[in-house]
């Protein structure tokens, strides 16, 4: 079946294999996920989704959307790719506190929009992941530990549902719906636009302190001490570096919801650790959140594992700052805990994840050996790690192999499962780590 229909139901531009410019369109943002696509669309607008979805209902096929391509895992073959990048209105109102975008919309352009007003949306480390996107994974951000997943902070969805039908999703409207979509992988409607809370950042102290790689343990040791007793406004992420032809560094990212003064007294511990190579914190504009951590704004190949760990012991400590990355190109430990951790009333399925920390492991995978090599010393380290890890994973961050199983109580898993056998019963639509895969 070549799907040429397409073209006469979308507005918008229509690649199937063969043409000029499919192999592009199709690619993930992890260039070492493959994906077979059926076709590509390239949405003009919310009418595009809705038509796209009626046709694959038609043709017994399913429908996946990827805005920019991030959290691909290679679930998506013999689908219609659903590119929704073009759909990336922004809009704030400073006297609600809200935002409304687009499911194309990415975080650098919200914060943009949203920081002249002394606001901030709860985004992650990288300002070119979608919002809807990471919004639907959970949305782990800067400031989880003071506002909870960015799932919870949403007020409502347009969505296009598994018939083909647009549809405002709220609390009000359709509860199971709505709590699904707010964590639960985006498997039963194609979100088009979200609307959620915005939050008070009248001032932002953030930045990275970076040492020598011989500098690790103590590093790790006052990053323990710091997050012990760390207030909610303030997040600490250590992190280990060893790229080619480079020295190992290590280092600590911060982003603090306060002034400088304030900021600079919680992190005193940390200037006392000599030979510190580069301290780039400061007062920072809400759109710039996005630099803090430095992450890659190109797709390239690679691969990630992540663990949520329990506690940290001598044993745990030794690992994480002592044993050797390589083939790795490092790793990161996230402190969690605050409102994270809270079971609070409307807490949707990515929530609360109880564990105080978070490791996440990456490395390159620019062709099959090095990925297995990286892969084998992820899984080392983690068989090292031994019984401070949970075996859980937060959705948003879950890895290529890894299922939507491991990311959910087995409650809240069987709940989901309800809701996609109720709302797709066809299984069109597929998101990246489906619920019924």
């Amino acid at each position: 079946m070549t799907h040429t229909e397409l073209r006469a139901v979308a507005e918008g531009r229509v690649l199937l294999p063969g043409d000029d410019g499919f192999e592009q369109a199709s690619r993930p943002w992890n260039l070492s996920v493959e994906q077979r696509v059926a076709a590509v669309v390239e949405a003009a607008g919310a009418a595009d989704v809705a038509a796209t979805v009626a046709y694959a209902r038609r043709e017994g096929i399913a429908v996946a959307a990827q805005p920019s391509g991030h959290g691909a895992s290679g679930a998506a073959d013999g689908v219609i790719l659903l590119r929704t990048g073009a759909l990336d209105e922004v809009g704030v109102d400073p006297e609600a506190r809200t935002a409304r975008v687009g499911a194309g919309a990415k975080w650098g352009k919200v914060l943009a929009a949203a920081g002249p007003h002394g606001l901030t949306g709860l985004a992650g480390s990288s300002p070119v992941v979608s919002v809807t996107g990471y919004t639907l994974g959970g949305g782990l951000s800067w400031f989880g530990r003071r506002h909870g997943f960015a799932a919870d902070s949403v007020r409502a969805f347009d969505v296009v549902t598994a018939d083909g039908e647009q549809a405002r999703v709220t609390a009000d409207s359709d509860p199971d719906l709505f709590w699904a979509l707010r964590g639960g992988g985006g498997d039963f409607a194609l979100v088009t636009a979200v609307e959620f809370d915005l939050y008070p950042a009248p001032a932002l102290y953030c930045g990275r302190m970076m040492w020598q790689g011989h500098r690790a343990r103590e590093v790790f040791d006052a990053f323990l001490e710091l997050t012990a007793e760390a207030p909610d406004e303030l997040t600490a992420w250590f992190g280990r570096v060893r790229l080619p032809q480079a020295p190992s560094m290590v280092g600590i990212d911060v982003a603090f919801l306060g002034d400088e003064a304030e900021g600079r007294a919680l992190l005193a511990r940390l200037g006392r650790i000599g030979d510190l190579a580069v301290d780039d914190r400061g007062q920072v504009a809400v759109a710039d959140l996005g630099d803090i951590a430095g992450d890659p704004t190109d797709p390239s190949p690679g691969r990630g594992r992540t663990e949520l760990l329990t506690a940290v012991d001598e044993v745990t400590a030794k690992v994480l700052a002592e044993e050797p990355v390589e083939p790795m190109f490092g790793l990161q430990v996230r402190h969690l805990g605050g409102a994270l951790a809270a079971d609070r009333p409307g807490v949707g399925p990515s929530g609360p994840v109880t564990e105080p920390y978070l490791v996440y492991m990456f490395g390159p995978a620019a062709e099959p050996a090095q990925a297995a090599a990286v892969g084998a010393r992820q899984a080392a380290l983690a068989e090292e790690l031994g019984g401070v890890v949970s075996g859980r994973k937060p959705y948003t961050m879950l890895g290529v192999g890894e299922r939507a199983e491991q990311a959910f109580p087995a409650a809240t898993l069987d709940r989901l499962r309800e809701i996609k056998r109720a709302r797709d019963p066809h299984g069109v639509l597929r998101a990246n780590y489906p619920v019924l895969g």
